[in-house]
């Protein structure tokens, strides 16, 4: 059985990016929450400067998206890649 890989990219993208949308928009509202998540995630996205407003919390979900769609389709193309190399050998 392969993976499709349009459909696993899309919700990589989705649930990582909903992740990190949800986790910015709660530190707005409750500023101590998931402070230092993101300020792990300031040192890995450029252009992101850490939990400040609204516009910091479009930015990491934008990175977060594109972010999670890459790490999507990398590890439905890994799987469909090896996954096919077993085909046909008996299980035990």
């Amino acid at each position: 059985m392969k993976l499709n890989l349009k459909a696993l990219t899309m919700t990589a993208a989705i649930v990582w990016g909903g992740c990190f949308f949800l986790v910015a928009v709660a530190n707005i509202v409750w500023p101590p929450y998931g402070e230092s998540w993101l300020q792990l995630w300031k040192s890995m996205y450029p252009g992101y400067n850490g939990p400040a407003g609204f516009g910091s919390v479009i930015i990491v979900t934008i990175y977060a998206v594109l972010d999670g769609a890459v790490a999507g389709a990398v590890f439905a193309w890994l799987y469909n890649t090896f996954a096919g190399t077993n085909e046909g050998t008996p299980t035990t």
